[in-house]
């Protein structure tokens, strides 16, 4: 698979802090990438390093097969960004904020009503920007993002301000644009927001890359050698996975004794706190 981002060694100090700690990592085209940790663990800072926002201390970066410092201004138009400071024109209305970009990017202003009801606003579009919560803000900042369908999409955080249904929604919107071709570079705190959508993860703490896999693969890495079952009077077992416990959980299962078997997998979160001792 073509790797559409190459980091190699990347640091990035602030004074006397070193916000990212000589980190690397490739991401694929057409592949949904996670990049996980808590609030301060350097999630921001490489989004803007990798969207020419902030520059990088050391190290090598190339988007696109060019070098992040020196894209060209045609390159731009192939990225959608929502990070935290994004922003949109508060007194124009949705629809208006909307249409500037149709402009900067030459999109077709048919596009406005397509994307505003994939993040379920379009009864909005004629309500001014401060007019609306901060959720519905956050959704307008994420149509704005993929409104001319980018082939690499930066999003940080972008369901933090969402109510269950809104966020189900987004995931839906950013699985079609995934399955229409857009590379997604997706920071969150909400692992299980992560194991959803995301084909591989990257754990990030204290400006390193503790772990780097697929969902699946990290949680049969650190799953548990043992299997819990539920039996008919409610009791619960914990079985090791060996040929007694194999025996054991066959009679039971022969006795017509047992409601439920869990093989105890970790969630995300769970991998997050072994590897680095702390939650999110």
């Amino acid at each position: 698979m073509e790797n559409i981002i190459i980091v190699q060694n990347m640091v990035k100090t602030f004074g006397m802090k070193q916000a990212i700690n000589d980190i690397s990592f490739n991401i694929q085209r057409g592949e949904i990438f996670g990049f996980l940790g808590p609030s301060g663990s350097g999630k921001t800072t490489t989004v803007k390093i990798l969207t020419s926002q902030v520059k990088h201390s050391s190290g090598n970066i190339s988007i696109f097969g060019q070098n992040v410092t020196s894209w060209k201004k045609e390159s731009m138009k192939e990225i959608g960004i929502l990070t935290d400071n994004s922003a949109l024109y508060e007194r124009l209305t949705v629809y208006d904020n909307l249409k500037l970009y149709c402009d900067l990017y030459d999109v077709n202003n048919t596009r406005i009503d397509e994307v505003l009801q994939d993040v379920n606003l379009f009864e909005e579009k004629r309500t001014a920007v401060n007019k609306l919560s901060k959720g519905m803000k956050q959704r307008v900042l994420l149509a704005r993002a993929i409104l001319h369908k980018p082939a690499l999409l930066f999003l940080d955080e972008p369901t933090s301000a969402l109510d269950p249904v809104n966020r189900q929604k987004m995931h839906d919107v950013l699985r079609q644009l995934n399955e229409e071709g857009t590379t997604i570079f997706l920071t969150t705190h909400d692992m299980s927001e992560a194991e959803v959508l995301c084909d591989r993860v990257a754990f990030l703490h204290n400006g390193k890359i503790a772990a780097l896999d697929t969902p699946e693969n990290l949680r049969l890495q650190y799953a548990e050698n043992t299997i819990e079952i539920t039996l008919t009077n409610k009791e619960k077992e914990i079985i090791t996975k060996d040929e007694a416990g194999a025996k054991h959980i066959f009679d039971k299962l022969n006795r017509g004794e047992i409601l439920t078997i869990h093989s105890k997998e970790p969630n995300l979160g769970d991998i997050f706190i072994q590897l680095t001792g702390r939650g999110l």
